[in-house]
């Protein structure tokens, strides 16, 4: 299942049904799990593990090292899980000692061309990075999130779990969970409603969201006064509670506000 023009070093772990198509280079440290098909002139440099049934596309490369002026070539990996569609030119960047050491991206996700993953970030299940989408280092991406081609997320910034980020949006500022931004630089503009109803929620469950998305962004009173206020309004909506949990968890970026 080794094309003959391909390179794999001696300590890659390969599972039985890989297939490594012409002209790719598998590195040392390199695990890749079953039904893990490297299309053509795919290189993973190292340190690295694929999950089972990932694709990956021509020209990617997997594994590099850190764009991280401090990395003197200390022992980092990526992770990359399951079932994903890494499409052509994606470059997913291994950690470094000053952060985790570890990248790690989650499962049947779809990584259009030229999506790129910095170093130390985490990125959820489900999520589609679109054409030239980029992380900066440390980034955190929850799941099913939807970055828009061109957009880029500033290093240490967070978008949620079920948000939405246009095309050419600039994410200097966390986004919400549930949240849609976008804009240059990228500013919060309602929920991802589109995302939502595809999820299968109902009428009632997307009104009441957007009543306490109203409350805490929409009114005139400080803003920590309405976040507890929504915290206990709606104490019976998880997603609302993950959103309120978003907010008050420690930052390296301010949070992405409506006109802001």
């Amino acid at each position: 299942m080794i094309h003959p023009s391909a390179i794999v070093d001696p300590s890659a772990d390969l599972a039985a049904d890989v297939v490594v198509g012409p002209w790719c280079t598998v590195g040392p440290g390199v695990a890749l799990a079953e039904g893990v098909h490297l299309v053509s002139h795919v290189v993973i440099q190292q340190d690295t593990t694929v999950g089972a049934r990932t694709v990956i596309h021509p020209f990617a490369v997997m594994g590099g090292d850190p764009q991280h002026n401090g990395y003197r070539g200390e022992p980092v990996r990526l992770e990359i899980g399951t079932d994903n569609s890494i499409r052509e030119h994606c470059t997913f960047n291994r950690g470094t000692p000053q952060g985790t050491g570890v990248t790690r991206v989650g499962s049947h996700g779809l990584f259009m061309t030229g999506a790129h993953v910095g170093h130390d970030a985490v990125v959820g299940d489900t999520v589609v990075m679109a054409n030239q989408a980029t992380l900066g280092g440390h980034a955190r991406i929850g799941d099913r999130v939807f970055l828009g081609g061109l957009c880029a997320v500033h290093q240490n910034g967070r978008v949620g779990q079920g948000a939405i980020v246009g095309g050419l949006a600039a994410v200097t500022r966390d986004v919400i969970p549930y949240g849609s931004a976008w804009g240059n630089h990228a500013q919060l503009h309602g929920l991802n409603l589109i995302g939502l109803k595809r999820k299968g929620y109902g009428k009632d469950a997307i009104r009441r969201l957007l009543a306490a998305y109203r409350d805490l962004f929409e009114g005139r009173d400080v803003f920590v006064e309405r976040l507890d206020r929504v915290e206990a309004t709606f104490a019976d909506l998880p997603e609302i509670q993950e959103i309120v949990g978003f907010i008050r968890a420690d930052s390296k970026r301010p949070l992405c506000l409506p006109g802001a």
